[in-house]
């Protein structure tokens, strides 16, 4: 029974081996290595051979003896198996023989040399069977191959995802294209891209206007609309017009440089699980090794010294050889690290850059989400909304306001000269001083212009007019007169109200908003997005201070996210538990200090990026659970002699298989 069984599963992976070389080798022999390729023709060869060698009787063999010489059969029989054994199995013995060397023994390669070559010398011994020892091993390999692909197809999931490495940038010289390496574009630079194109470094478009695909950063599928003047990062595949853009970063500091940096490192930061799994392999193996030593040596002398019986050493080192197959930790070994590293995979799918696996474990422990306000919750793009009091026409005041503020780099500066809709002309402005956290004065063609808060007007005695609007009032005064005031507000996010509603109802105990504006402003955007609790007028080191108290509060496992953009935010994403930074307007310091990365800055996947951790670590557990329950029970059972060597098999491959399936779940995030 146990024959036709292994001779079914030999059958089955013939015609699998056969179907991915033959059947769809155009489309799967482009994906696999060459070594891959090597092994599943090493897995056809030797699962034929063993097929054909057991349709042949020993009485087959047995005739040689006519012709040759006693014994002739059964030397040839072993010669023929002693090949398909070292066919499927010279790699393994090889990195046995090389780990014994370097005294690094207990390994898998080890347990299975040590297993097989035992169940070889006791079919030799015996004249018996040499399947199992064949089997174990061929089985082995299949699981070991399976595995292989399944790490590289999740590994070419992310390279597809990540193939934003530009090859080349286009810069116009004597009127002609010319292709350099990116590195060699300075900052400052004017490089030109044509439609179908990847941008190659970040910068601002200063001639034409396209659609961009950003899904390869972001994986939002809609097209992202680009005109002179907007800022662009590198990554992204132009589709329709010819830009031309001036470069803002050098190649290496350029968005898809960080994004590859930050993928390619991400296995390096391993989760407590990971170290759980390595430490366990460290004590597990060499333990099991010595309860087989034992489990074959010990039974048999107690036999002939207690027991009075003979030894039937072949049945106790038959077990312990058993023994020795069931307890290869490979499930382990390999599914959980895939379980992470497809994880990572899947959110990068969805634009969300995790740096390591460690960072996914916290995260699918937070209950309690700190936001930043500006560029985070809001778009960091403040617009003049109104124009209140003024004494003079509409377009005057503003004019005054974005020439006093034309030194300026703020954004309120922008929002101004943006209203105005003309370049200011600065050889109009002399005598400006900026009094910090209050304003402007300056002189404009003449005219003295305060420009500020309501700080700057009462620091100038001026009476002023407050206003019933929610947004940054800019007061403005001429030759120390009231002039009236302007309205500006910086725009919440689309998806903002819907991503605090999306984080409570995926277990976020408390979100809370630290923001340096207004209590007023503050007040306001927090009512309107639902927020728990909100802490305006605050400086870095007061938000750092704020955290340190929430982490004092918090509860249990519970973790705490920060999510910013600003350099200003660099400090507190470093100091929560796990920092989220926006990535595609978000700075430099931020997205260096940072944990997890969204790079199209909408607040909705961080609820999105908690629940593919949490898919993530339940697999994990999952798989931890499959791995030792099976592995114990069969250890048991192996040690008593109820377990053969083809429920070992199962054990150890099939057990292998069943996880790493599992853990390749974790791509798959798209509907979560």
């Amino acid at each position: 029974m146990q024959e036709m069984i292994i001779k079914v599963l030999l059958l089955l992976v013939i015609a699998t081996a056969a179907a991915f070389l033959f059947i769809v080798g155009r489309d799967e022999s482009r994906r696999m290595t060459k070594k891959q390729k090597i092994m599943l023709r090493r897995i056809l060869l030797s699962a034929a051979l063993l097929l054909v060698l057991q349709s042949l009787s020993v009485e087959t063999f047995d005739q040689l003896e006519r012709y040759l010489f006693p014994s002739a059969g059964r030397f040839a029989r072993l010669i023929c198996y002693l090949v398909d054994y070292f066919i499927i199995g010279y790699d393994i013995l090889r990195k046995a023989i090389k780990g014994i060397l370097n005294k690094q023994v207990f390994d898998e390669n080890f347990l299975m040399a040590v297993a097989t070559i035992g169940a070889m010398a006791l079919a030799i011994y015996e004249n018996g069977e040499y399947l199992e020892a064949i089997a174990v091993m061929l089985f082995y390999q299949v699981g070991e191959w399976f595995q292989g692909y399944a790490v590289g197809r999740s590994r070419r999931n992310i390279s597809a995802l990540m193939d934003i490495r530009p090859d080349y940038a286009n810069v116009e010289r004597e009127g002609k294209l010319e292709q350099v390496d990116p590195d060699e574009v300075g900052i400052g630079s004017v490089i030109v891209v044509q439609p179908g194109e990847k941008v190659p470094i970040d910068g601002i478009v200063v001639n034409g206007s396209s659609s961009l695909n950003t899904s390869a950063l972001t994986g939002e599928s809609l097209p992202r609309e680009v005109k002179i003047g907007d800022g662009i990062i590198s990554g992204c595949i132009n589709m329709t017009g010819v830009l031309k853009i001036q470069t803002t970063k050098e190649f290496g500091e350029s968005t898809v440089s960080k994004i590859l940096d930050l993928v390619e490192n991400a296995s390096s930061r391993k989760s407590k699980s990971e170290d759980f799994i390595s430490k366990f392999a460290k004590i597990y193996t060499p333990a099991v090794c010595y309860s087989a030593l034992a489990l074959a040596v010990l039974p048999p002398f107690i036999r002939i010294f207690f027991m009075d019986v003979p030894a039937d050493w072949g049945v106790w080192i038959y077990r312990a050889l058993t023994f020795l197959v069931i307890s290869c930790p490979c499930a382990l070994v390999i599914s959980i690290p895939l379980s992470f590293f497809a994880g990572i995979g899947g959110a990068s799918q969805e634009g969300v850059l995790v740096k390591g696996s460690n960072y996914l474990e916290i995260l699918s422990q937070t209950r309690y989400v700190v936001f930043d306000k500006t560029g985070t919750l809001t778009q960091g793009v403040f617009e003049v909304n109104g124009i209140h009091h003024n004494e003079i026409e509409d377009k005057k005041l503003v004019e005054y306001a974005a020439l006093a503020e034309s030194a300026s780099s703020h954004p309120i500066s922008k929002s101004l000269q943006r209203a105005y809709g003309k370049e200011p002309d600065r050889t109009r402005v002399d005598d400006v001083q900026e009094i910090s956290g209050n304003g402007i004065i300056a002189r404009v063609d003449g005219v003295e212009v305060a420009a500020g808060n309501d700080k700057l007007m009462k620091h100038l005695n001026i009476h002023y007019i407050d206003c019933h609007q929610t947004g940054t009032i800019i007061h403005i005064a001429l030759d120390r007169k009231y002039a009236g005031h302007i309205v500006i507000s910086d725009l919440v996010k689309t998806h903002s109200k819907e991503a605090i509603s999306a984080l409570k109802a995926s277990g976020v105990e408390k979100t809370v908003m630290l923001t340096g504006d207004a209590k007023k402003v503050a007040d306001q955007v927090a009512a309107s997005l639902g927020i728990d609790e909100v802490y305006s007028e605050l400086l870095p080191a007061d938000k750092v201070s704020k955290v340190e108290e929430f982490l004092q509060m918090k509860r249990g496992k519970a973790k705490l996210a920060f999510v910013g953009d600003g350099i200003n935010d660099a400090p507190v994403l470093s100091r929560a538990d796990i920092g989220i930074a926006m990535g595609a307007m978000g700075s430099d310091a931020a997205i260096e200090a940072a944990d997890i990365v969204l790079m199209d800055d909408d607040p909705m996947k961080i609820s999105k990026a908690i629940r593919i951790s949490r898919k993530c670590l339940r697999i994990v557990y999952q798989n931890i659970a499959l791995a030792l329950g099976v592995k114990f029970a069969c250890l048991f059972l192996g040690a008593v002699g109820i377990a053969n060597m083809y429920l070992a098999i199962f054990a150890d491959v099939g057990v292998m298989i069943l996880a790493v399936l599992n853990a390749i779940r974790c791509l798959f995030v798209k509907k979560l």
